[in-house]
């Protein structure tokens, strides 16, 4: 079986160092899990940073809520962004809609630029498009796309497998297509196996981290 590939979600320094015992291949680090992830203290991605040695992705979230940004949150982005690009973070998770229910390609190329050389991950925000796969193929098509995180528009991976295989099968060339949603170390074998992926994320996809 081809390697797959654990991303695990955490909110604190001691999830990170368990994480990375249990062998986890990359962390996100958030804040407020209970909002679905937000921006976390700086002090706190540093330190993570400075003691873990697998790769860190960080959550760039201003506030809880819709993923439609107003000018006010998009200049958070852009400052939170320089800070964690400051401090030596190489890759971030964040994702724009615009009022529409479509993936806001103007403002994603805005937050390209300001994170450049740094890697996107496009969160699950990509599940509230209306438009899924031409919505992906335009997040493609600015060449800052590096991962897409996506439940297959469902509230599951393994209720949404069968749109999480199509996008693998359609843009696995291009972009890491990362499975996502109530992925736990009891399940992911199954889930797996209806995938077919390479790459899966979750808070418990490793078992209780502390």
């Amino acid at each position: 079986m081809k390697k797959i590939y654990i991303e695990c979600c955490i909110e604190s320094y001691k999830e990170a160092v368990s994480a990375e015992k249990k062998g986890a291949d990359q962390i996100e680090v958030c804040s407020d899990l209970c909002y679905d992830g937000l921006t976390p203290n700086f002090q706190l991605v540093e330190k993570i940073k400075d003691n873990l040695s697998i790769p860190i992705k960080v959550m760039v979230r201003p506030r809880r809520g819709d993923f439609c940004y107003s000018n006010s949150d998009m200049k958070k982005i852009q400052s939170q962004i320089s800070v964690f690009k400051s401090i030596g973070i190489k890759h971030i998770a964040c994702g724009v809609l615009n009022k529409n229910s479509m993936v806001n390609i103007d403002s994603f190329k805005k937050i390209g630029d300001w994170s450049y050389p740094m890697k996107i991950t496009f969160h699950k925000a990509i599940d509230e498009s209306v438009d899924f796969f031409n919505d992906i193929e335009a997040l493609l098509q600015t060449g800052r796309l590096d991962s897409l995180l996506t439940s297959g528009q469902s509230k599951s991976a393994e209720k949404g497998a069968k749109t999480i295989k199509k996008a693998i099968n359609k843009f696995d060339d291009n972009i890491k297509v990362i499975s996502a949603g109530k992925i736990l170390y009891s399940n992911l074998y199954d889930i797996h196996q209806k995938i077919g992926g390479r790459y899966y994320h979750g808070r418990k996809i490793l078992g209780n981290l502390i």
